[in-house]
C-alpha cells in the first residue's frame, strides 16, 4: 500500500488523540470555500453559462451534427443533437425525417446475419431523449411526432441466445430471439419503458414510466405494468 494510502486509514482508524485532531483538521480544510460576494458570483456564474452554451452551439453546429448526418441515409432538415452525438454500433442504416430532437447519450445498435443490415426508420418530429438505448433486430419503425424519454429501451433483439453453454461459446442471439418494432404517430413511451421484440404500439397510446411491452398494444389507449396492459381509453 502507498504511503498515502497507509496515512488515509491510520486517519480514519487510530484512536490516538493526534489522528482524531488531524482527521478533524483536514475534514474542516476540506469544507473551506469562499463566501458568495452578491454581485461578483452572480456575473461569474452567467457568463460561465454563457461560455459554455456558446462553445457546447458551436460543437454542435460545427462538429456533431454533420458528422451524425453523414451517417445517416437521408440528410434531415432542422436536426436538433444534443449532448454529443449518438454512439451508432453494428451493420445498421438509418433514415431520419425533419426537426428531431436527438441526444448524444443515447445508442443506436444494429443486428447483423449473413450481411445484412438492420434498418432503423425514424419519422419526422421525433425526440429520442436520454440513456435511449435501440438496438434493431430487423427493422425498428418510429413514426412522427413520436416521444421516446430518457432511458426508454427498444430491445429488437436481445444479443445473446438463451442456452448457457452458447452464451458462454459466444455465439450470437437466434433468429427465433429477433422481431420488428413499430411505433406509430404520436405514441409517448414514459421514462424508463422497455419495448420487446416484434411489438407495435397504435396510435397516440401513451405507456407509462418503467412498464415493459411484450405484446402489442392497440391506438388511443394508456398502457401501464409489468407485462404493460391496457388501463384506459385517451
Amino acid at each position: 500500500m502507498d504511503m498515502l494510502g497507509s496515512f488515509k486509514l491510520w486517519l480514519k482508524n487510530d484512536e490516538s488523540a493526534l489522528a482524531k485532531t488531524c482527521y478533524r483538521c483536514i475534514r474542516g480544510v476540506m469544507h473551506v470555500s469562499s463566501p458568495v460576494i452578491p454581485i461578483l458570483h452572480p456575473c461569474m456564474l452567467r457568463i460561465h453559462l454563457f461560455i459554455t452554451y456558446l462553445f457546447a452551439s458551436i460543437l454542435r453546429i460545427m462538429y456533431w451534427t454533420p458528422l451524425f448526418k453523414s451517417r445517416l441515409i437521408t440528410k434531415p432538415s432542422n436536426l436538433y443533437l444534443y449532448s454529443g452525438m449518438p454512439l451508432v454500433l453494428g451493420h445498421l442504416t438509418i433514415e431520419m425525417g425533419d426537426n428531431c430532437r436527438v441526444s448524444g447519450i443515447s445508442t443506436l445498435s444494429g443486428r447483423s446475419m449473413n450481411g445484412q443490415a438492420s434498418h432503423l426508420v425514424i419519422g419526422n418530429n421525433v425526440d429520442i431523449n436520454w440513456q435511449n438505448n435501440i438496438a434493431v433486430g430487423g427493422s425498428i419503425i418510429i413514426e412522427d411526432n413520436v416521444r421516446l424519454a430518457g432511458q426508454v429501451f427498444l430491445a429488437g433483439y436481445p444479443g445473446h441466445p438463451i442456452d448457457a453453454q452458447e452464451r458462454a461459446a459466444g455465439l450470437p442471439d437466434h433468429e427465433s430471439q429477433v422481431g420488428d418494432i413499430i411505433l406509430k404517430r404520436n405514441v409517448w413511451l414514459a421514462t424508463g419503458v422497455s419495448v420487446m421484440a416484434g411489438v407495435t404500439i397504435g396510435e397516440g397510446t401513451i405507456v407509462a414510466a418503467g412498464s415493459i411491452v411484450t405484446n402489442d398494444l392497440p391506438s388511443g389507449v394508456l398502457a401501464a405494468g409489468i407485462p404493460a396492459k391496457v388501463i384506459k381509453s385517451l
